[in-house]
């Protein structure tokens, strides 16, 4: 248990690290391809044009947060441009994608041309490439592109008017591209393999938390489908805006299946009580919020994006009771879920951070969920592994355990041989011809008044031991009486009872007692239980015949004996 704390501790430890370098920025190096521009901004009013604010760069200011503004229509222009863009070729300008009504891209060129790009939210989708990235292209021209400006309409400003944007060249394009659909490709593959392995295995085990577990990695394929924009590409005419629904309700019900995974995968005690009830409710509060998101805005739009918000603090705030539930009650499971839980909810909590606005954006933290999730989904399968195996291991033992009381159902507690009623389970139906072998002890009484009790009890110990070590291995033996034994064994099997007999004179008995015993036998088949009546009766005759021509020897009925036992276990039968 020390260990797996251990590991825990250092995967906490590696989450927090990963969220410090997303907190403070250092992780937006690669961004989302090309080179970072900086824009200010201007709220839009009448008679506002383009070369009157190309002109005017003055009116606009540069806040540190866009998200102080408020919502609206704005203008935002672009610090200078480095002197190439434009110039050899087209130019890609890149920003990230929010939610607004409609985006008006115009490129200054030196010479004081304009280009134009102009799309609303139900085309936007065209220009959407993978990372959620909103990609424009300005043609080139003889003379390069000096600055940008954007009319962006009906802004939301949620997380910001315009951020992320970027100037880039197609091959940089390409390779921004290229690395966004290497991580969703990633995932994706994971997912399908995950959900796959686990709905087959759902099949055979029927165990409720692998349906709940196949919910939360679809819904995180389609969250990776729309967050990534890869949506648009095979539902063009899907709003941008219409697609951040899809996002925020399939991220909600994901997360409220991972917490229903939990419930259903600890032990029942974990979420005894009010843990149970409040996991329940902050996963309606979950899946709820963002139901009216995605059906309400843009109406309260604010409102409704601080209420979702809030449902994703009520997640995480349940998080620690239920690990401490699972602490307290020593659960299996809770370094596994320690550890699965540890990155998505630094990270979820340096997204709700940066969502409150007080965080700066960053393209990488804005991947971070997915890349969380990952995280959560291939630790979350390993727990369902775990699971597997220690069920396995529980059936095992039930199985060694069942074993155990049919042994000791099966076999007679003092010598370690089958007891009557297994050695006729085994004994009948037996093909071919058997041989039964009869053997009493004699004078048992005696020994008893002896050497007590015990010692009599260890007398009958090596006298099964000696059976065991003369007879063969394909040999039924059993106690079938007090000091009455029995064997059975192919007839075709050379074993003469008197080597029995010699054997047992030879053992070391309690005290150096001289012990005897008398042996009958007779051969015939077994194959019903009228066989061994007829059987027993005839190789018993024998054991009488023995015993009173002196005892300590052995007699063996021959074919007569034979026939004559048939007929007198016939007529009882009769």
């Amino acid at each position: 248990m020390g260990e797996r704390s251990t590991l825990a501790g250092w995967a906490w430890t590696l989450a927090l690290v990963v969220c410090g370098l997303l907190l403070s920025g250092t992780a937006s190096a690669a961004e989302n391809g090309g080179t970072p521009v900086n824009v200010c901004l201007v709220r839009a009013g009448p008679g506002m044009t383009p070369r009157a604010l190309f002109a005017e760069p003055a009116r606009f200011t540069c806040p540190d947060r866009q998200t102080r503004l408020g919502s609206g229509d704005f203008w935002a222009l672009s610090s200078p441009l480095p002197r190439h863009v434009g110039q050899t070729g087209p130019t890609r300008v890149r920003v990230a994608s929010t939610w607004l009504d409609r985006l008006t891209l115009h490129a200054l060129y030196a010479d004081g041309a304009l280009a134009t790009v102009s799309a609303d939210q139900h085309h936007l989708s065209r220009f959407v490439q993978l990372g959620s990235v909103i990609e424009m292209e300005i043609p080139a021209r003889p003379k390069p592109v000096t600055r940008l400006l954007w009319h962006v309409e009906g802004a939301a400003n949620l997380r910001g008017i315009l951020i992320g944007a970027h100037v880039a060249s197609p091959d940089e394009s390409a390779t921004a591209n290229l690395r966004m659909a290497a991580l969703y490709a990633g995932f994706a593959g994971i997912s399908l393999a995950l959900l796959v392995y686990n709905l087959g295995t759902w099949v055979a085990l029927r165990h409720r938390f692998q349906l709940a577990y196949c919910v939360m990695v679809a819904m995180l394929l389609v969250y990776a489908l729309s967050s990534s924009g890869a949506i648009v590409w095979i539902w063009p005419n899907l709003a941008n805006n219409d697609r951040t629904r899809i996002n925020d309700v399939a991220m909600a019900i994901s997360v409220a299946a991972a917490l229903a995974f939990a419930r259903s995968f600890f032990e029942p005690g974990v979420f005894a009580g009010w843990v149970g009830r409040g996991s329940r409710w902050v996963s309606a509060a979950m899946v709820g919020s963002a139901l009216l998101l995605a059906t309400m805005a843009p109406w309260h739009l604010r409102l409704l994006d601080r209420l979702f918000i809030a449902s994703f603090l009520l997640i995480v705030a349940i998080v620690p009771p239920v690990l401490w539930r699972a602490w307290h009650q020593r659960s299996r499971y809770l370094w596994l879920f320690a550890i699965a839980w540890a990155v998505p909810i630094v990270f979820g909590g340096a997204r709700i951070t940066a969502n409150l606005g007080l965080l700066p954006w960053n393209f990488w933290r804005d991947q971070s969920t997915i890349l969380s999730m990952v995280v959560e989904a291939l630790l979350s399968s390993v727990a369902i592994a775990y699971r597997v195996w220690l069920l396995s291991v529980e059936r095992d033992e039930a199985q060694e355990r069942e074993i155990a009381v049919r042994l000791l159902a099966d076999t007679d507690p003092l010598t370690g041989l089958l007891n009557r009623r297994a050695f006729l389970h085994h004994a009948i139906g037996r093909p071919g011809e058997q041989m039964l072998v009869l053997i009493d002890l004699d004078h048992f009484k005696q020994v008893n008044d002896t050497i007590g009790h015990d010692g009599g009890d260890e007398v009958l110990r090596i006298l099964a031991e000696t059976l065991r070590a003369s007879l063969p291995a394909e040999a039924l033996v059993a106690r079938i009486g007090g000091e009455e034994f029995a064997a059975a064994y192919p007839s075709d099997l050379n074993v003469p009872p008197d080597d029995i007999l010699h054997q047992l004179r030879a053992a070391r008995m309690p005290r150096d007692l001289s012990v005897t015993a008398s042996i009958g036998t007779c051969a015939g088949p077994l194959a019903s239980e009228a066989d061994w009546k007829s059987l027993y009766s005839c190789a018993d005759q024998a054991l009488f015949e023995a015993k009173a021509a002196g005892r300590d020897r052995a007699r063996a009925a021959g074919p007569d004996r034979r026939q004559h036992a048939v007929a007198l276990a016939g007529r009882a039968a009769y």
